[in-house]
């Protein structure tokens, strides 16, 4: 990519930031820190990758995306609203009563929503099933969180993906090292999670999930390969906003007015 279409991302993701932030102040509820892990990610797949059309939420041959970490739901929203999905404003509605914008993905309810997630470990399953129906064409692509990966659920669809050689699935594991309880090696090391894929007989690479360059070239790769594939992206919880990054109290915990505006501040300086 080049240095404009570089700094448009950077700027995207800025905004996916600020309205994920607002949202999450507005209701008093959220998730913050894994959904500034995903900024770049959700960004970069809904406007470089992806094949969808807001005029057309369920275009039968579309690319499908299934956020298994189902709490980082205001990045996948703010990703959505700047691609046209629905006004940004509505963004402000998150969690309120009668809002199609819940604290979860919600499919029956919310354009461009193509699985309802929240229970994790059951988005990859749900992804596997998608991908292998795919008589359309299309790509699926899967968000997991590494705490998520502790979930049985999880290994027995990467031996299906496997099985089935599901090679138009796309699984990225946002690697950013802590869950609500605390650092997630402290509660259950993952080890090394590329070659634990691997194992499995998926290609899997790893890289700097902030980085658009890297995961341009990483989707690159992976669509080299006749498998599925697996792309581990080394992030920050909270990344962009100093006292939140790596900090298990930010995994869902909404900021006060005085947070909320350090925050803000912070996110508009970042280069």
């Amino acid at each position: 990519m080049n240095t404009e279409q570089l700094n448009i991302l950077k700027e995207k993701a800025k905004k996916n930031r600020l309205l994920a932030l607002e949202g999450i102040f507005l209701a008093k509820s959220g998730h913050p820190g894994g959904s500034f892990s995903i900024a770049e990610l959700v960004t970069y797949l809904y406007n470089c990758e992806m094949k969808v059309s807001p005029a057309d939420p369920q275009m039968q041959n579309r690319d499908r995306l299934v956020l298994s970490k189902g709490h980082a739901a205001p990045a996948l929203y703010a990703a959505l609203a700047q691609k046209g999905f629905f006004p940004e404003e509505e963004l402000k509605s998150l969690r309120k009563i009668g809002s199609f914008l819940q604290g979860h993905p919600d499919s029956k309810k919310t354009p461009g929503i193509d699985m309802s997630t929240g229970s994790l470990g059951q988005g990859l399953s749900t992804a596997c099933g998608m991908a292998f129906d795919n008589q359309d064409n299309f790509n699926v692509y899967c968000i997991v969180g590494d705490g998520e990966l502790q979930e049985g659920q999880i290994w027995e669809a990467v031996m299906l993906a496997n099985h089935f050689n599901l090679s138009n699935l796309y699984v990225f594991v946002d690697y950013n090292k802590v869950q609500l309880s605390g650092p997630v090696d402290e509660i259950s090391l993952p080890g090394d999670i590329a070659k634990k894929f691997e194992t499995f007989g998926w290609f899997a690479t790893e890289i700097d999930g902030h980085n658009f360059e890297e995961i341009e070239a990483a989707l690159t790769a992976c669509k080299a390969e006749n498998r599925p594939s697996v792309i581990v992206c080394n992030t920050v919880k909270g990344k962009g906003v100093s006292f939140m990054e790596g900090n298990p109290k930010w995994h869902g915990n909404a900021p006060n007015a005085e947070q909320y505006e350090a925050a803000v501040k912070e996110i508009l300086a970042a280069e």
